[in-house]
Formats: C-alpha cells, structure tokens, sequence
C-alpha cells in the first residue's frame, strides 16, 4: 500500500513533541468507527489503517464476537490480521446470548484501555444496534439489546425506568421472568396491539423480548418505545464519544454478486464441515452462534443426510461426501437440498446487506450522525491492490487525519437541515401490507416509502398495471 506523507511518523498528524494526544485532546475520547454492509471490505480497511496510525481493533459483528465457525462467519485470520491487535473477536461462548447491552459493557472499558496506551480505538463491524448501544449515552435495556428504537436514558431519570440509582449503576437490571407466562404471539396482540401489529407473527424473539419488557415493567410496549426516553436515543449531539464514522459502500448490484461469490468460496473453504459440527436437529437458532446466516439453512439437508446413515467420523470424509453429492448427475435429492441450502444462503445474506443499508441511512438521516462514505464499488468488481488503496485507503486516512486534527466532533457537521427532527414525529408503528409484492409488511412511513420507491416493488407494480389491474390496494 502506498506510504506519503499524510502524517508524521508519530502516527498523528501535525502533533507536535509537546503538545497533547489529538485522542484525548478532546473532551470526550475520539473513536473511529469503520461501518458497511456485510462484504464490502470493513476488517481489511481497519487492518490497513494500522500501517497509518497505532490502532487497536474492536470488533462489533454480532456473530463474529462468537467462538467457533470462523469460515462461515468470515472472522479475519491470524496471519492476516497482520499483528494488529483485535477484540471481542471469537472470545464470547456461542451458546449464549451476547446482547447490545453486553457488548457496550465489554468495550466501554476496552476503549478507555486502548487509549490509555495511546492507541486510537477503532470499532469495526456491521451489526449497526451493537454501534449505537456503544456509542449512545443512553442504556439498552437488557430484554430489547437488538430493537432498534430501545434505549433507556442514563442522565435525566425519566419516568418507569430511570432513577437515580440506574444512572449510578453500570447497567439496568429490569427482567424478571415468570415462569407461567404465555410468551407468544397471541399473548402480545391481546397486552398490545400496537406492539403486535409492528413485528411479523413468527418473529419469536422479538415478541419474546416485548413481553420480558411487559412483565418485568408493566409498561406496554408501544407506550415506552414512543416516550421522551426514545426522543435523542444515538443522536449525534449526544454520543458518548466523539466519533469519526467511516462506512465503506458499494453499489447493490456488485456487492450481491460478491456476496454470492463469497459464500460459494466460503463453501470450498469448509462452511458446511463447521455447521455439521455444531447441528443438533432439537436447536435452538434464536440464541448465540445458531443464528448466523448459513447455520438454519442447511438444516433440511443435514437432517436427510443423517437420516440416510451418512454420518461420518471425520471432516475430511464429510467433505468427500460433499463433493461426491455435488458431482452427482441427474436427479439427486440430496445435491437439490444442498443447493437449495447455499441458495438461501446468498439470498438472505443479500437481504441483511440491505437491512444494513437501510439501518445506515437511518442513522444519518434521523440521528444525525455524519458518516463519510468511501466507495469500494470497484475494488469488489476487480479487486487490485492499487484500486482499494486509491479509493478506500487514502480517502479514509485523509478523513481520520483531519477528524484527529480538529476540536469539535466531526458528527457535529452537515446536519442543520435534520437539527429539529424529533423521534416523535416519526411513523414507527403503523403497518403497512403491499399486495403488489405478496402481501410483504412494512413497518413505518419510512419503511414504506422506501420500499414503494425500491426497484422490485416498482416492477411488480409495472407488471400487474400491464395485465391489467387497474387498481392496486397496496396499503
């Protein structure tokens, strides 16, 4: 990669001998944050930024903090991670379920250590609920860590949740199951029907955690989603850190075609040997490592597998198997299961990339936050060395070099148009039901809007309109 002298080789820019470290120059601790769709090259942009600055690496992918499955989670190898220290990468049991709230709580204290050797920390990873518990001053509760508009308000004592013991406190404490309580979705839909009509009837864990909220509260759902406690939750005037956000994007197009590339080349590195390893037809795939992408899809076929006396005692046999299976000619009902597996892989691996899409421009547009964009486009259509370093590497060095050099936060910028927009005003609960796309639920105005401007919703639409539909109750 190229070296020039857009710093001094203290690793700072324009630091003189004496004069304080730009980390902490600041009133709050300066953090990077590296952001980006799954796939579009956010660990290899961290890594080449310690050739640059004397960076420690926070990982914050919600699968990648779990031990085991390497290849199917895409965890950066030792010997690429090219000496540069990682955290929270693969150190967390997979059979628990590691929360927000438990991820803010591990790199709170990790982020003061780094800087306490004069590291910058850098925080990389695509699980945008795990950035924000972390970089939010206000508190997850424990039973929503991953519902994107939950937050418990640290510094004012708000109603039900906040007093002044939680603000002293490390974290909340707030669940108490019973042990007789009916977590299902009916049991939801007739405490509030609000809540219920927000998320999809076989979304088991988020109805679960809905009434965790409910009986260790007594406070409906909707009602505490819709307070003043939600109103500045991940604004950008209220980060606890002072936070440079870099997300590295690509068009939809190419980064499918990656993603559909990667999980064939992850499937020639071992993907299925790992997820046979850890299959238990009685799982669990609502808790820790089991639900990665790439473990419930291969379920049908592993179970027909085992169930035809194929278990082996050895991955090199199993990988045999494999490749005797996909050579196969003909009708073969097991090749179509495990192809039908890997397709469902791809296909839902292309739908988290644009619920991380959508959740980044939400970030931007409704919390402020200023986010530069460095485009990998064309590195992921022909990678080369001097295509990534020219249009990822250097523009992001040139974005921390002059966020380091300054003494305002750099997400204070490029928002006034946003400045008074409340968490209020927003449409979060209405649901919506496009007919035109199979009866798809959307939840929210903004939701909606951005799926009626979509592109597949906009051919159907065109589709239905030509065989004549006259009239199209989408709504």
């Amino acid at each position: 990669m190229e070296s020039d002298s857009l710093i001094n080789p203290s690793g700072f820019p324009n630091q003189k001998e004496d004069e304080q470290n730009p980390i902490t120059s600041n009133s709050r601790p300066k953090v990077v944050v590296i952001m980006g769709a799954t796939g579009a090259g956010k660990s290899r942009l961290a890594i080449d930024l310690a050739s640059q600055f004397p960076i420690e690496i926070i990982n914050a992918d919600s699968m990648q903090v779990y031990e085991g499955l390497d290849v199917l989670t895409n965890k950066v190898p030792i010997h690429d991670q090219k000496g540069v220290p990682h955290h929270l990468l693969g150190t967390i049991s997979p059979m628990v379920e590691f929360t927000a709230k438990d991820f803010r709580d591990y790199a709170i204290p990790l982020i003061s250590d780094i800087i306490s050797r004069n590291h910058l920390p850098v925080v990389v990873g695509g699980t945008n609920y795990y950035i924000q518990a972390l970089v939010s001053r206000f508190l997850l509760d424990e039973s929503l860590g991953d519902t994107d508009d939950s937050c418990l308000d640290e510094t004012n004592g708000q109603q039900h949740f906040l007093t002044k013991k939680s603000y002293r406190e490390p974290h909340i404490q707030l669940v108490s199951e019973q042990d007789n309580f009916d977590y299902s979705y009916e049991s939801l839909k007739a405490i509030d029907p609000v809540a219920a009509n927000r998320i999809h009837p076989n979304d088991h864990r988020k109805i679960s955690q809905y009434l965790r909220l409910y009986t260790s509260s007594g406070v409906l759902p909707s009602t505490y989603l819709q307070e003043k406690t939600v109103e500045n939750w991940g604004d950008a005037d209220n980060l606890r850190y002072n936070c440079c956000f870099i997300c590295v994007d690509a068009s939809l197009p190419v980064i499918d075609k990656y993603v559909d590339q990667r999980v064939d080349q992850m499937v020639n590195s071992g993907l299925l040997q790992e997820v046979y390893e850890i299959f238990n037809p009685d799982a669990v795939y609502t808790r820790g490592l089991r639900q990665a992408i790439g473990v419930r899809e291969f379920e049908d076929f592993l179970r027909v597998y085992l169930s035809q006396g194929l278990a082996v005692a050895s991955v090199e046999k199993l990988k045999e198997n494999m490749n005797t299976i996909f050579s196969t000619s003909g009708e073969n009902p097991l090749k179509e299961l495990l192809q039908d597996a890997i397709d469902k892989v791809k296909l839902n691996t292309r739908r988290l990339v644009r619920r991380q899409k959508r959740r980044l421009n939400r970030l931007q547009t409704l919390f402020g936050w200023n986010i530069h964009y460095v485009d990998a486009t064309e590195c992921l259509s022909c990678f080369t060395e001097e295509s990534w370093a020219a249009n990822v590497v250097k523009p992001s060095i040139q974005i921390i070099n002059i966020y380091l050099e300054k003494n305002i936060s750099s997400d204070y910028n490029a928002r006034n148009d946003i400045k008074g927009l409340k968490l209020m005003e927003r449409d979060l609960w209405t649901q919506y039901i496009c007919k035109a796309c199979g009866n798809k639920v959307l939840r929210g105005a903004y939701e909606w809007e951005q799926h009626k401007q979509g592109r597949s919703h906009r051919k159907r639409v065109c589709r239905l309109r030509k065989s004549g539909v006259s009239r199209l109750d989408e709504e």
